[in-house]
């Protein structure tokens, strides 16, 4: 039974407009889920001047201060080493010691991972996280994983992916039997190199999460055609960046095609209502908020730069996920899936 006490441990120095949008971020999230307390953990001096003018925030929060924070551009391994009193790592460390249910940061990803794969360790069964997330399509939300923590990964890791995605999308999108698909060059069954024949043919043989329907092309992630997109997190990456390049394209576009004449001006204002309704359908703050997959503990990366209502929704995620009960149910799904380890049984049987 999950408690109606929900407490989420903040890297309030972590992002591009820190302490700032985190805590205004927090006062929205705290509107949609009152129930929920913030640890804030950064530079009291900071923090205290704007959290002391937000009433309800104030009664549901608790500064942790340090003053050590890390920096956008250190490497992983040098904030690892030398970042255990920042403020993300001791935002870690409260999910990791029970004090917290979920961290959210907007810091540094790679030292991210590499503080949260050290503190939390992985869960049973898991290789390597992943980075999920989720965007629009034209049939509403799909997953998508890896996002980029893993540039080259064997069938074992794609398989272990499948599983935690399925996961992913049943606790945030609703989903009870998510479909899943391994992102591939075409969608016949003959596509695709090794790696990818031999994680099809394990996912067939796995007592699997959801359904698992084969390949999909990069122009199934946008029609929505699966609910969770299977990939390594180098083609991920790629395929997310070129997604948000191509919305910005679109979005300059009409907005030089409306002020290209006076007419256009005039059509701009009769379909204004209609705009405002695209703008918010597919406003990147509404699906802020990636999860690191496999890790023995909720860890929720905001993109580090955006607002306080793009850090709100990050908040709502790590929160839906603590409530479902995620990472037990996780747990449960690797292990019916016999640990989506791909061990020499289950390759034995798959062959």
């Amino acid at each position: 039974m999950v408690s109606a006490r929900l407490i989420l441990a903040l890297d309030a120095m972590g992002g591009d407009h820190a302490p700032s949008a985190v805590i205004r971020g927090a006062n929205l999230a705290l509107r949609r889920h009152p129930q929920t307390e913030f640890l804030f953990f950064g530079r009291e001096s900071q923090l205290r001047p704007m959290i002391d003018r937000m009433r309800k925030l104030r009664g549901a929060s608790r500064i942790i201060h340090t003053d050590d924070v890390v920096s956008s551009d250190e490497k992983p391994s040098v904030a690892l080493r030398s970042g255990r009193n920042s403020s993300m790592r001791l935002a870690i460390n409260a999910v990791r010691d029970g004090e917290a249910r979920a961290v959210v940061s907007g810091g540094n990803t790679g030292a991210l991972m590499a503080m949260a794969k050290f503190a939390l360790k992985t869960l049973p069964g898991v290789d390597r996280p992943a980075i999920g997330s989720f965007f629009p399509t034209l049939r509403g939300e799909t997953v998508m994983l890896d996002m980029g923590a893993n540039v080259a990964c064997d069938a074992r890791n794609l398989v272990q992916f499948a599983v935690m995605g399925s996961c992913f999308a049943r606790s945030v999108l609703g989903i009870p039997q998510p479909t899943c698909a391994l992102l591939n060059v075409g969608s016949e069954d003959m596509k695709g190199g090794e790696t990818l024949q031999e994680a099809a043919a394990l996912l067939r043989s796995l007592s699997f999460p959801g359904e698992f329907v084969g390949f999909v092309e990069g122009d199934d992630i946008a029609k929505g055609t699966v609910d969770v997109v299977v990939t390594d997190g180098f083609t991920g990456n790629i395929a997310l960046k070129t997604a948000e390049g191509t919305a910005t394209l679109y979005t300059e576009f009409l907005r030089r095609t409306f002020r290209s004449s006076l007419l256009a001006g005039l059509g701009y204002l009769l379909a204004r209502p209609a705009m405002h309704k695209l703008r918010k359908r597919v406003d990147p703050r509404r699906y802020n908020g990636a999860v690191f997959l496999g890790l023995n503990g909720i860890a929720v990366k905001s993109h580090g730069g955006t607002d306080a209502l793009g850090f709100a929704h990050a908040i709502g995620v790590a929160v839906d996920l603590a409530r479902h009960g995620f990472i037990e149910s996780m747990r449960q799904d690797l292990e019916a899936a016999g640990g989506a380890r791909a061990g020499s049984q289950v390759q034995a049987a798959a062959i």
